[in-house]
């Protein structure tokens, strides 16, 4: 079996790239406006792909054009908003907030399914959700739920919050794209995108701040342009079309456990007992919510 058929491997390779995506948001709030962030990834990433996808867009050309209104939105919800409102929220809040909001994408995505599509939802599935659910809140507040308590909201997290509502939309309304090659519909969605940007991208430079272009910086661009825009959008698009938009969304639960991984190997940070509690509920939710579906193929 080939890895474009591998829904399971797919999608942990597309949460592994998005894990460093809210590091380096937070890192470079000072240094990198939050929209010139967003605006810069997205035309690196739309450049990146111009030339391998060209020769299947012209193909999938009158397929792309009858289908604008939900390309429109898929660029909207997934691409353009998503990540102008997570690096303008992270100018506000903790990466640990931001997590924690994120946390909720899988079961944003089961709600919408069932409002829009009336998908069916198996117990199984539930349990699953709220188990990985459990596991990624242990890992994030690093086996302290009194921290919890003490967390406090700001407007930072009613944008992240926002934009975890896109792309859930985005995730659900997957299921509606157009049948065109896969670099088709990231060229146009990525590009759409950027253009969606540009007016706040043009505001933000000439009345809030312009973007400063240094060697680390332009490597943070670079770096989101490819590893969690291209890679991670192939991938979980295709996952999402594998296995639907609620088994794929609980994925994004292993998250904090691919962010802590990265912790430890970099930062030098220890593996503690919240790590591996936090790790088998995360593993035990995501098998309770496929391992029916896993079986069958």
């Amino acid at each position: 079996m080939t890895l474009k058929n591998r829904p399971y491997l797919l999608l942990t390779l597309a949460v592994l790239f998005w894990a460093g995506n809210f590091i380096v948001g937070r890192a470079f709030h000072g240094e990198i406006p939050p929209i010139a962030l967003a605006f810069w990834r997205w035309v690196g990433a739309a450049l990146f792909v111009t030339l391998p996808a060209i020769k299947y867009v012209r193909l999938d050309l009158p397929v792309l054009r009858r289908h604008w209104p939900i390309l429109l939105l898929l660029a909207l919800s997934g691409v353009a908003s998503f990540n102008s409102l997570v690096y303008s929220g992270l100018q506000y809040t903790q990466a640990i907030n931001a997590f924690l909001l994120q946390s909720l994408m899988p079961v944003l995505i089961v709600l919408l399914s069932f409002l829009l599509f009336r998908e069916k939802v198996r117990l199984r599935q539930i349990c699953g959700v709220f188990v990985s659910l459990w596991g990624a809140v242990t890992i994030i507040s690093r086996g302290d739920f009194n921290l919890l308590q003490s967390l406090s909201f700001n407007r930072g997290d009613l944008l992240v919050f926002v934009a975890v509502i896109g792309y859930a939309v985005y995730s659900v309304m997957l299921r509606k794209r157009p049948r065109v090659h896969a670099l088709s519909l990231i060229f146009t969605t990525f590009w759409l995108g950027a253009l969606m940007i540009l007016p706040v991208y043009l505001w933000e430079a000439l009345y809030v701040k312009p973007l400063q272009l240094a060697l680390h910086t332009s490597l943070a661009i670079g770096y989101v342009a490819l590893f969690p825009s291209i890679l991670s959008y192939l991938c979980y698009n295709r996952g999402v079309e594998l296995i639907g938009a609620n088994r794929a969304g609980l994925f994004i639960h292993l998250m904090p456990v691919f962010g802590s991984i990265m912790a430890i190997l970099f930062l030098g940070e220890r593996f503690l007992w919240f790590h591996a509690i936090g790790i088998a509920l995360i593993a035990v939710g995501i098998l309770l919510a496929t391992f029916r579906v896993a079986r069958q193929e």
